[in-house]
């Protein structure tokens, strides 16, 4: 799930060298953490955070797979 986030992030932001993705297991749920810069924050977010919620709908997606519950964070 990193490498998907961090593709996504990466085709959306002006500074993708900025993007940093993180990923902690806790138990049957996985923790994705998304960090850019301060001027791309909007970008990844979008509109009503219309872009954030289509960024964890793909996630859901390619998660369902898994028994692991996928949660994304964008700091």
């Amino acid at each position: 799930m990193k490498e998907l986030v961090e593709v996504i992030a990466k085709s959306l932001v002006d500074n993708p060298d900025q993007v940093v993705v993180t990923e902690t297991e806790k138990g049957d749920e996985l923790l994705v953490e998304l960090r850019v810069a301060s001027s791309d924050m909007g970008k990844v977010i979008g509109r009503q955070g219309r872009i954030a919620k289509a960024i964890r709908s793909v996630v859901k997606a390619a998660s369902s797979k898994s028994d692991k519950k996928v949660v994304v964070e964008i700091l």
